[in-house]
């Protein structure tokens, strides 16, 4: 029986103390351990990464905090396009959702077509459909209706900018200060199995049904048990490009890399010579784990059986 872990982000990017209020803060912090006891008392019952990481998501989609499931933000035409992906570690198996609407928790739908459809990645009307076959829940546009969020898209819905995720309300801010509020998690079991899970609502003001890294097996999200289960969160194009979770587990496969050598390598080597900003989170099958970022912040927690519980938001 080997020890567990679970490990978990709300997003990375310009995130600095300053910025934040006392109440914001604390509330982060309360969510983001919400969220790891959700994932960790599932591994704690003896149950499974891949469900212990569906756990934790769903604790952070249906929080306003984070743009993914309540929270996502406003696309081009006012509504709110999800992506997820979960990918189980034990048998390579995968399940991706993108551009969904009105599903409240678009984990659960991305695990539904891991187990239940044959395929891998579903996308837009498609998926939707497929959600209601499942009988997944549903939500009106109302669920996903956030004064912030709007305010966010209002100030820049009239260009042609697309701003990753902000708190300021003033143009010149939003385009400086930037946020990538992607969700994920990853944990190993106590039977040494891994998994991976992503979830996000994408940019502010998105066109053209625009996809990032998240929901892409290998890019945002990536789980083997000979190697690691990471979790992304940045600059989707860039992390797309770079192959960035999968990148992680080539460099231990080929290379002999740690987890946390491999994981620097890709985020403060790799993807820095891209422009690519942003961080991940990955665990191995020892439940070894790390979080790295090359941006300012990132909302994240570990908890483990050695007794680590920690919540962290600043780098």
């Amino acid at each position: 029986m080997s020890h567990f872990t679970l490990v978990i982000h709300g997003g990375a990017g310009t995130i600095l103390k300053e910025d934040m209020t006392f109440e914001l803060e604390q509330a982060y912090l309360q969510v983001l351990q919400s969220s790891l006891n959700a994932g960790y008392g599932v591994l704690e019952q003896g149950g499974s990464a891949i469900n212990a990481v569906k756990a934790a998501i769903v604790v952070m989609e249906d929080n306003v905090l984070f743009n993914a499931g309540r929270g996502a933000v406003f696309t081009k035409k006012g509504v709110q396009e999800m992506d997820a992906a979960i990918m189980d570690g034990n048998n390579l198996k995968a399940g991706a959702v993108a551009g969904v609407r009105n599903v409240r928790n678009p984990i659960v739908l991305a695990m539904e077509v891991m187990n239940n459809s044959n395929h891998v990645f579903l996308s837009g009307k498609g998926a939707n459909d497929f959600a209601i076959k499942q009988g997944v829940k549903l939500e009106p546009d109302e669920y996903f209706y956030s004064q912030f969020r709007y305010d966010q898209w209002k100030a820049i819905r009239d260009s042609d900018n697309y701003s990753l995720d902000h708190t300021n309300h003033h143009l010149e801010e939003l385009m400086r200060d930037k946020k990538f509020g992607t969700v994920g998690a990853v944990a190993c079991d106590m039977h040494g199995n891994i998994a991976a899970a992503t979830s996000t609502g994408g940019m502010t003001n998105k066109k053209y049904g625009r996809i990032g890294d998240s929901p892409v097996i290998g890019s945002g999200t990536y789980a083997n048990n000979k190697t690691c289960a990471i979790s992304c969160t940045g600059h989707g194009e860039m992390f797309i490009r770079a192959v960035a979770a999968y990148d992680v587990s080539c460099l231990m496969e080929y290379k002999g890399l740690s987890l946390h050598t491999a994981m620097q390598t890709v985020v403060n080597d790799k993807l820095i010579k891209m422009g690519g900003e942003g961080g991940m989170i990955g665990v191995d099958a020892d439940g070894n784990y790390a979080m790295v970022i090359n941006s300012e912040g990132m909302y994240r927690g570990a908890k483990n059986s050695e007794g680590l519980n920690e919540v962290l938001i600043y780098k």
